[in-house]
Order: structure tokens, then C-alpha cells, then sequence
């Protein structure tokens, strides 16, 4: 009996481990297809089988190697998406902020942008926290006031804040106050360089305020497109040598003379100039107070994160505007994930159906929440096209290897959480079903993917 019993522990042995490797668990799918037949379904479970992958289409994961870890995906609070809230009765509108930020009820983002003061995406006429009438000035900041952002601004994010504890902020200016800018307006001009210790202390007081109102900022831009320049709306030109020199000799030594914990984000623009973030960077002396470089993609290509990173390999890349639509969408944001970065956002959450609220210039795409004229409220496919990377990847969840097999319009990127399970986000933007294989392991699962969507699986090893 004795010798039975041992015999059967080897064969159960055996079978659980097979060369050498533990086996897997059964793999959980999620998939949301832009015909709108699957929104974030439950799909049947996969399994594993201990044997190698063959075919045409291999996803190799690799959890052994690591690359970046992320610290948030999400959109944005601006004035247009909380103006369109603020349309909604209270309970309507405490319900869609739980669909964005909620990890269970909604889609879960847990990182979101805030302005300091207006965007071009307003629907009330653009401001900021010390505006004053033409000839005035106000070096001290005397009446720097956060007034403005306590009727909607700061509800909305208090109440997302309740529906996740967990939710980061990071935010970015458009522009100083006039009479601080060689324009004296909102629009376009410089910072004078006699205001860059006022601009400084702006920032500080604005992190300070809304501290006061227990909203930490996780981190700060210190211009949005600072190489835009445009009289319509709010928009300041800076270039790197003088973003260099106001972190330097301003909002670094400021930041830490105050004990403050909120990061600097550099540039905050696209992908074609790395020279200006490389200005920053390359001085040891402003790069100290450097945690990392925001990018949009509006211009260049998403390599260039993979570049800048290698050049500056202690330095983090974040995405830090642009939305993505579609399944081709998907494809892209699983690009700028592979290329290093730990964030990505959103512009803009939620706007009506003609794209309004926009004073400024820039024409809109339909937002993932759109609001109806009679009040309804669609939720379209690129909501739980985002839901299929931010209700899945989590906060500290560590980038690993996975090959992208050279299929147009096909990509994917993994993840291994930090509870320990693996995360493979898999976009077929093409016009035809895709069967794949995913070998982690040693072992092998089979899977096929409709035309147009986006699947998630994930495991435990």
C-alpha cells in the first residue's frame, strides 16, 4: 500500500509538473469587438497544454524578462468632460464617474489629468488662478485663488476619488496669467524671464490649494505643448534650454526648499523633438529634479519613447495626451505601452454630440462617453476598448516580453501584476479573424480572435 501511494504521488507529480514547469491555470478571456456584439463579455475559459506552441502566429511570453512597471492608465478631468456632467442630475452623474474610475462597476482608470486653470476644452471663457485686469501685476500672488475650481472641478474629482481610493493625479498648465507673458494674453507669448520665481510659486500654491482640499498631485507638467503657440486659446512657447533653466533654478530648488513630493514631468509633447527634453536632461543640475518626459503623439513616431529611454535609461517615459479610437486604437496604445511607457491618458472623457464643450480651435473626435441632446448617455466601443488594458493591468504591474508576430494591424503586450498574475492584451484591427497561439512556460494555449476587437487574458502562473 505504502508503494502504491508513493507511485501515485510521482504520477500526480508528473502531471502537474511537466518539464520542469509548473502548470498553469486555466486562462480567464475578456473581449470587446467594434460591432458592439461583445462589450467587455466574459468569454469561455482557455487551458493550457503542456507542450509547445506551433503555427503560423506564436505570442511568445516571457515573464522572466522585465521592462517598465505602470503607474496609471486613464483620461482626464477638464472643464468639458465636468461642464457635460454637471448637465446631469446628480445621481446620472455620480454613476458615469463610477463607470470611468470604479474597478469593479466600471472600466477602472486610476490615473487621471487635471488642467491648472483652462484648457482649450471649456465651455466658460478661459482663465486662471491670478487673472487681472490689463496694467496690473501681482509678483507675490496676492490673488492667486483657486475660487473657479471649487464649484465642479474639484467635486468631480472628490467623488471619483471615493469610487477608487487609489486614483492618481497628475496636472498641466496652458498658460500663466497674462501679465505674466511677454503677449499679455492667454494666448500664445512667452514667460517673462523676471516671472519665472512667480511662475515657480504659482505652481507650488497650486499644488499647496488643492492639497488643502486632500486632493494630492502626483505630479506636474510644466507647460502642455510648450512648443504651440496660438492667440485663440491658452498656449505659452518655451523652449528646452528655458525649461532647463526655470526647473533648475526655480521649481526644483523650490519644490524641495517646501518639502514637496509632487514629480516634474519635462516637455509634454510630441514625439518629433527630442532636443528639447534632451536639453533638460543632459543638465545633471535640472535633471536631479527630473523624474521623467510626458509625450503626446499628434507628431512623430511612438519610437522615439524607445529611444529617448535608451539615451536616458534612469529617466521614466510617460504618455501623457492623446486618445485612441478603435480597434486600430487599441494596436496603438499597445505600441506606446512596448515603448516604454508607464502611463497612458486620454484627452478629454466626455463630450456632447456635436463635440462641444471647445473654445479653442482643434476640431474633436466622438469621446469614449458621449452625451445625447435629450440627456442619454452612450457609452461607445472605445470606452470598453479601454477597459480591456484598465481594468486588468494594475498599478506596479511589470511589462514582460512577448513577441509581436509581424501581422499588420495585429499587436499585443503583457503584463505580470503584482498579485501575480500574467496579463496579455491582444488588438486585431484587421478585416479578418485571427488564430494565435500563446507559449508562457512551456506550455501552449490556442486562441482566435474576431475581426476589429480586443481580447484579455489572463492567468496564474
Amino acid at each position: 500500500m505504502m508503494l502504491f501511494r508513493i507511485a501515485l504521488l510521482i504520477a500526480l507529480a508528473v502531471v502537474i509538473r511537466v518539464g520542469g514547469v509548473a502548470a498553469a491555470s486555466e486562462v480567464t478571456v475578456w473581449m470587446s469587438t467594434q460591432d458592439g456584439e461583445k462589450q467587455l463579455s466574459l468569454e469561455p475559459s482557455l487551458q493550457f497544454e503542456p507542450r509547445r506552441a506551433t503555427g503560423d502566429t506564436v505570442i511568445a511570453v516571457d515573464p522572466a524578462t522585465t521592462h517598465q512597471t505602470i503607474l496609471g492608465l486613464g483620461s482626464s478631468w477638464e472643464h468639458a468632460t465636468v461642464e457635460n456632467l454637471y448637465r446631469l442630475p446628480e445621481a446620472e452623474r455620480n454613476a458615469i464617474i463610477q463607470r470611468v474610475v470604479c474597478p469593479e462597476e466600471g472600466i477602472g482608470m486610476n490615473l487621471m489629468r487635471l488642467c491648472i486653470g483652462a484648457s482649450d476644452f471649456i465651455g466658460e471663457p478661459y482663465y486662471t488662478y491670478c487673472d487681472l485686469p490689463p496694467g496690473e501685476t501681482d509678483p507675490g500672488l496676492e490673488c492667486f485663488s483657486i475660487e473657479k475650481d471649487l464649484e465642479r472641478q474639484i467635486p468631480v474629482i472628490k467623488k471619483s476619488m471615493e469610487y477608487n481610493p487609489d486614483i492618481l493625479f497628475f496636472a498641466s498648465p496652458w498658460s500663466p496669467p497674462a501679465w505674466m507673458k511677454t503677449s499679455g494674453e492667454l494666448g500664445g507669448g512667452e514667460l517673462k524671464p523676471e516671472y519665472y520665481d512667480a511662475w515657480a510659486r504659482y505652481l507650488l500654491k497650486y499644488i499647496q490649494a488643492y492639497e488643502a482640499e486632500g486632493i494630492p498631485i502626483y505630479a506636474i507638467t510644466v507647460q502642455n505643448e510648450p512648443n504651440h503657440e496660438d492667440p485663440d486659446y491658452p498656449t505659452t512657447l518655451w523652449t528646452g534650454e528655458q525649461q532647463r533653466d526655470f526647473i533648475r533654478d526655480h521649481l526644483g530648488p523650490l519644490f524641495k526648499e517646501h518639502g514637496i513630493t509632487t514629480l516634474i514631468w519635462c516637455w509634454d509633447h510630441n514625439w518629433n523633438n527630442l532636443d528639447f527634453p534632451r536639453a533638460v536632461m543632459s543638465d545633471p543640475e535640472a535633471a536631479q529634479y527630473v523624474d521623467g518626459t510626458a509625450f503626446h503623439h499628434y507628431e512623430g513616431f511612438v519610437d522615439a519613447q524607445s529611444e529617448f529611454k535608451e539615451e536616458f535609461p534612469d529617466k521614466d517615459i510617460y504618455f501623457t495626451e492623446g486618445s485612441v479610437f478603435r480597434t486600430i486604437g487599441g494596436v496603438r496604445l499597445i505600441e506606446i505601452l512596448r515603448h516604454w511607457s508607464r502611463t497612458y491618458n486620454a484627452w478629454v472623457t466626455m463630450l456632447d454630440e456635436h463635440r462641444k464643450p471647445n473654445r479653442g480651435p482643434h476640431l474633436a473626435s466622438a469621446t469614449s462617453i458621449e452625451l445625447k441632446d435629450d440627456l442619454t448617455v452612450e457609452y461607445r466601443y472605445d470606452y470598453y476598448m479601454y477597459g480591456q488594458f484598465m481594468r486588468f493591468i494594475q498599478r506596479g504591474a511589470a511589462r514582460i516580453d512577448s513577441t509581436a508576430p509581424d501581422i499588420r494591424n495585429f499587436a499585443n503586450v503583457a503584463f505580470r501584476n503584482p498579485d501575480g498574475t500574467i496579463v496579455l492584451v491582444v488588438a486585431n484591427a484587421g478585416r479578418e479573424a485571427r488564430a494565435f497561439a500563446v507559449q508562457c512556460l512551456g506550455q501552449t494555449f490556442q486562441a482566435e480572435i474576431p475581426a476589429n476587437s480586443v481580447a484579455t487574458y489572463t492567468w496564474t502562473p
